[in-house]
């Protein structure tokens, strides 16, 4: 039954197109590569890839922890990105997990986890901290040599501790998820809780603003993103203020309009711990996935009038991409999960991939 459901999956995603977080590469010489961070027992550092039926095809050990996965359009190389504070990014070489490259953080810089290649293949954009101006949002500008990476410049955030940066369709807008917390260098330690300033930024290439707009509450962390194919920006939220306060932890700019709450139920938001991980749009099919690992729970949402298709236990739910039925989830803890949301019904599928220490992004190419 699992190994059918692995083959259906396969096919599911040999077809699909870019949708939410995720990017799905047409690779009809091969099976989809499913790339992540992850720890093994032992607390070691691993940039991986496998394939559905749970083949490792690599396990690149690695000084720092990653976070979310970027890889280049044309060719069969993926940057994995530092997870906050990290210093050190790591391009791969996805045919063997060979390291090309060790990506050091600027002097007075550091990685927030995120990063995006320019559709020309030519350029990638990472957020990073100014930690001279703790906090001072950056995304820093590189230039592909081949299958090398190069510090070209950076271009302002607008904005403080940026976290998640992506595109929008037109593929030269960039969009900013600016957490608003300053930090120090190698420090997680939030330095402006009182005085934190969280914004949603669009953005031009040569850094000039767009727009950059803000929720009403001023301790609400904007950090992740999934974007739409019709422009639509969906983005979920960190709670930092009292624990017995409700967060508007889920929100959307629909293209033209401004940045605002989703209008998530009252009980589902107390329920989410005020913690949220990963995000995706599935554009087909109208909907919108979250994960909330502190509450081991997931959420499916209906994109267009935000009825609930799903609210269910899932034990530290991390990453949520869209493929062509529906959405993956992996789990920190426990297994990872397909839904096909085709149906009537959203149940989880086990897929064939190993259980628990995923970090809160998985990639498909």
């Amino acid at each position: 039954m699992l190994r059918r459901q692995a083959l259906k999956l396969g096919s599911v995603l040999l077809s699909a197109l870019t949708l939410g977080g995720w990017t799905l590469l047409r690779r009809k010489d091969q099976p989809p590569l499913l790339l992540s961070a992850r720890d093994d027992a032992d607390g070691q550092h691993y940039a991986v890839g496998y394939r559905l039926d749970g083949t490792q095809v690599f396990a690149t050990r690695v000084a720092q922890r990653c976070h979310d996965i970027i890889n280049h359009p044309e060719l069969p190389i993926a940057l994995f990105v530092a997870r906050r504070p990290g210093t050190e990014s790591y391009l791969v070489d996805l045919r063997d997990g060979r390291l090309l490259q060790t990506i050091v953080s600027q002097p007075n810089r550091h990685f927030y986890g995120h990063a995006v290649i320019h559709k020309s293949g030519e350029w990638l954009y990472a957020t990073e901290n100014d930690t001279t101006d703790p906090g001072r949002g950056v995304l820093g500008v590189y230039r592909f040599e081949g299958e090398r990476l190069v510090h070209s410049g950076e271009i302002s955030t607008h904005g403080i501790g940026p976290h998640q940066v992506s595109w929008l369709p037109d593929g030269e807008t960039l969009v900013v998820a600016n957490g608003g917390i300053r930090t120090e260098a190698e420090s997680r330690v939030e330095m402006n809780l009182d005085a934190m300033e969280p914004s949603l930024v669009l953005m031009r290439r040569d850094g000039s603003l767009i727009s950059k707009e803000t929720l009403g509450q001023q301790m609400n962390s904007v950090r992740h993103l999934a974007i739409g194919s019709d422009g639509t920006v969906v983005a979920c939220q960190q709670f930092m203020g009292d624990a017995h306060e409700t967060a508007e932890l889920l929100a959307i700019k629909r293209p033209g309009q401004p940045f605002e709450a989703f209008p998530v139920p009252e009980h589902q938001l107390q329920s989410m711990a005020q913690y949220t991980a990963s995000v995706a749009v599935h554009s087909e099919l109208r909907l919108v996935a979250m994960t909330a690992p502190r509450a081991n729970r997931l959420f499916i949402w209906n994109l267009d009038d935000a009825s609930v298709r799903l609210d269910a236990p899932m034990p530290d739910c991390a990453g949520v991409g869209a493929v062509a039925d529906g959405f993956v989830v992996t789990s920190g803890q426990g297994r990872c999960r397909l839904y096909d949301c085709r149906q009537e019904t959203l149940v989880g599928q086990p897929l064939q991939l190993p259980s628990g220490l995923w970090d809160n992004h998985l990639h498909l190419v």
